[in-house]
């Protein structure tokens, strides 16, 4: 990946997958109060850039890890 898909890719993963996480934890710890909208929203918006600034650093190293494991696989009879 190169150019400005380096640096949207993780922001579009990112939120994606943040929005699901913090949607299902908060269902999960409240259930449906009067003020679910605002405390899905808090938590989307507190933990959405700690995500995307934690994935241009593990994506990576996530890509590199993932390429040794596929070559051990392959190794195998």
């Amino acid at each position: 990946m190169d150019g400005k898909a380096y640096f949207i890719f993780p922001i579009v993963m990112t939120a994606m997958m943040v929005f699901v996480v913090t949607l299902l934890a908060t269902i999960v710890n409240l259930g449906f109060p009067p003020d679910f909208l605002w405390q899905w929203a808090k938590a989307y918006l507190l933990t959405w850039p700690v995500a995307a600034l934690s994935a241009f650093f593990a994506i990576p190293l996530a890509r590199r890890l993932t390429g040794r494991i596929v070559a051990v696989l392959k190794r195998r009879p």
